[in-house]
């Protein structure tokens, strides 16, 4: 069956599913492979819970009237997107970045939400799958798409624009990430400008942080508005929540941590460009509050917890420390967890953050065996252990931050996060 047939079916059952554990009725179900699982096996209990369509590489269900074979499903999925990208005649927006492009994207669908119905992407579904989907949720109600975009390999959002086609732009900031899938930091800045080049070929707009330089390199292009004069400055406290100067007004933030003022001002520039008033926009700055995890604060028990331990990379972690560094607070920790995918620069740079900890006179924890490589007297091997020794000597009255890469799992610092 060609793209357009099964589009047509898309448009009388336009929700797709890829886990038969959300099942939503009427809806696609595509059948995804990965390593450690085979969607085409759940083909048909996908029916049996209310799919009205099966997308499948299983030809023994090629007799089934409701089952649509193809020879890749991750591929049709893709095209299937591209296709209803095509029809689209809405704004979308790409975003990128190695850091700041989860909380970017969402304070940007925030401002817009104020003048306009705004599809945007869902948590971080910003892959060659999440890509796709949140493409193919967006309705025929929708005036305008914000879609994230991450990569963690050569080429991948050249791909991903390939599927978008965005005519905006905007890419947060490019730093050490994912140095294992890259092999260089100076391919990291090629893949992410792929959305430069992208927007720049459909003679779209570019968003770009005035101050930064490995930005502003070699961007010979008339349709750019820049953002972010002042940066830092246009920081009026910390407490550990940002007080900022963005649009014309004072506004109280529910986000710590002086990087994120660029996320700030990019959001401001964006709504600014769509028509969003200035009061709109710090109306909707300060009602934005996170809660994944990304600099959200908390107060638990005698301590306030600075949690921002989704991901962690040596851009992202030098900046957390340094904020830390900066807030006004008699006893501040630092608990930090192993940066992951970092290849052969991993010692080094997990050296230098235990270095700057000492340079900045943080008192830190570690947790993981890259840091317990040098520094084993303050080092747990993981989030369990760490628990115990909180148990057996609480921390109080403290300013903490908890950062590191997901799969350290400090969610599970119990005796801290409760």
């Amino acid at each position: 069956m060609d793209i357009e047939h099964i589009y047509a079916q898309y448009l009388s059952h336009p929700q797709i599913c890829t886990d038969t554990r959300n099942i939503v009725p009427d809806s696609i179900f595509v059948c995804l492979k990965g390593e450690r699982f085979d969607g085409n096996q759940f083909a048909l209990t996908a029916l049996d819970q209310g799919a009205a369509y099966v997308i499948t590489e299983n030809s023994a269900l090629a007799d089934n009237p409701r089952c649509i074979v193809v020879e890749n499903s991750l591929e049709t999925l893709q095209q299937l997107a591209a296709y209803h990208r095509q029809q689209l005649s809405i704004p979308v927006i790409g975003i990128t970045g190695t850091n700041g492009k989860t909380t970017t994207k969402e304070l940007v669908s925030t401002v817009l939400a104020k003048k306009f119905r705004t599809a945007y992407t869902k948590g971080n579904l910003n892959n060659h799958i999440g890509v796709p989907l949140t493409l193919l949720s967006i309705k025929p109600s929708d005036e305008i798409a914000i879609v994230e975009m991450g990569a963690n390999h050569p080429g991948e959002i050249a791909d991903l624009c390939a599927i978008a086609r965005p005519n905006y732009g905007l890419i947060t900031n490019v730093g050490k990430a994912h140095i294992e899938g890259f092999g260089s930091e100076a391919e990291i800045v090629h893949t992410k400008k792929a959305l430069y080049r992208s927007v720049i070929g459909d003679h779209g707009t570019l968003f770009v942080n005035i101050n930064d330089q490995k930005l502003r390199d070699g961007l010979d292009y008339d349709k750019v508005v820049y953002y972010a004069e002042g940066g830092e400055d246009n920081i009026v406290s910390m407490s550990p929540y940002l007080r900022i100067r963005v649009a014309g007004h004072e506004v109280d933030t529910h986000l710590t941590g002086s990087y994120n003022i660029y996320n700030f001002l990019a959001a401001a520039a964006v709504g600014r460009f769509f028509g969003v008033s200035d009061k709109q926009i710090a109306e909707a700055l300060g009602q934005y509050e996170p809660s994944n995890h990304r600099s959200q604060v908390n107060k638990i028990g005698t301590n306030v917890i600075i949690s921002d331990y989704y991901n962690a990379n040596p851009t992202s972690m030098e900046a957390a420390v340094r904020n830390l560094a900066k807030l006004d607070h008699p006893h501040k920790l630092a608990i930090l967890g192993d940066m992951r995918e970092l290849g052969p620069v991993s010692r080094e740079e997990h050296l230098k953050i235990i270095q700057l900890c000492e340079e900045m006179h943080l008192k830190a924890i570690f947790v993981g065996s890259e840091f317990s490589a040098h520094h084993p007297e303050q080092c747990y091997p993981d989030a369990e252990a760490l628990n115990e020794a909180l148990k057996a000597q609480p921390v109080s009255d403290s300013l903490i931050l908890v950062k590191g890469s997901n799969s350290m799992h400090l969610d599970k610092l119990t005796a801290l996060l409760q």
